[in-house]
Order: C-alpha cells, then sequence, then structure tokens
C-alpha cells in the first residue's frame, strides 16, 4: 500500500508517502510545502492547494491520513489550520483517495509507543522505522511521515482482524 501523510500548517505543511506491505515500511519521498506568512491567507492556501495536488497525481497514494484537528489556545491560529485541513480533504475526495484522521496521541502511540513524545523522539522513531540514515530534519515532514506510518499500522491492523472471525482465537497467539 502506498501512504500519503499531511501535516497540516499555514506556514509549513509537511507531507510524507511511504511504501508499506505492512511490515517493512519504506520511504518515497517526504518535504514541506512552505508559504509566506506575510502572504494573504487565500494565496498561502492556493500554494498549498497546488503542491498537495502535485503531490497527489505524481505519487498516487492508496490511503491518504491526516491529523485530527486539536483544540488550540488560540482560536484564530486554530480556524486557519482548518482551512488548511479542509483544501488537503478536499483534494484527498477530489483523487478518489481512501481517507484516515488521526489524533496526535495516536500518532505517537503507533510510533514511538508513547503518546506524549516529544518531536525529536518522533523523529527518531521515524528514521528507524523507515531505516534512514538520519533523521528527517524538517519536523513537519517528519510528523507527515510519523502519520503515513500510523495508517500503514493501523489498515494491517483493520486488515488481520477482518480475517479473523469473532471468538476465534488465534492459534499459538497466547
Amino acid at each position: 500500500m502506498r501512504v500519503l501523510g499531511i501535516d497540516c500548517g499555514t506556514e509549513r505543511t509537511g507531507y510524507g508517502v511511504i511504501d508499506s506491505d505492512g511490515r517493512d515500511h519504506r520511504l518515497v519521498t517526504a518535504g514541506c510545502i512552505r508559504s509566506s506568512a506575510k502572504d494573504p491567507l487565500e494565496k498561502r492556501l492556493l500554494n498549498i492547494a497546488c503542491e498537495l495536488r502535485l503531490i497527489l497525481t505524481e505519487h498516487r497514494p492508496t490511503f491518504a491520513a491526516v491529523e485530527e484537528v486539536f483544540f488550540a489556545a488560540n482560536a484564530r491560529s486554530a480556524l486557519k489550520l482548518a482551512h488548511v485541513r479542509g483544501i488537503a480533504l478536499l483534494l484527498i475526495a477530489e483523487a478518489s483517495v481512501t481517507f484516515s484522521e488521526y489524533s496526535a496521541t495516536e500518532v505517537k502511540l503507533s510510533v514511538v509507543g508513547y503518546g506524549r513524545a516529544e518531536k525529536v523522539q518522533v523523529q527518531q522513531m521515524v528514521a528507524s522505522i523507515l531505516r534512514l540514515p538520519e533523521i528527517i530534519k524538517s519536523e513537519d515532514a517528519s510528523d507527515a511521515l510519523a502519520i503515513a506510518i500510523c495508517h500503514a499500522n493501523s489498515q494491517i491492523m483493520k486488515d488481520l482482524t477482518t480475517r479473523i472471525p469473532a471468538g476465534r482465537a488465534v492459534q499459538g497467539a497466547l
């Protein structure tokens, strides 16, 4: 499966694409879409939309995952973030890609094993999981890859549970 993870932001939107067979995850691409805080919001949203559309077209993911909206102390920032997230969801739907969303805690728990992990811990584990020679320096790109890894892990668990009839134990599981 090919998974696109998106870490939404008005100045920096991280993206990461991985290929996964459920056990091994491999980096396809990752990066950060940058927009100037000096530009009006509509220009930043257009830039993000154009770049995400190119990524979706070029890499053709099977799944896309985005972090759930969190409640920020600053309502204005949360609203701007919601605009970017709306653009991402529209483009994902436009590309007919299956969509999922995960909380920051779920992502950290899936990747690091601890729901309150620090950014550097996420970066280190993303590099380890993807067998990279060094960490991804962009926190936004690393977070996007963590979201993609979380989805790949979650999708595999969903697939496994749908294959096992309810009430039947897996031989050797205990």
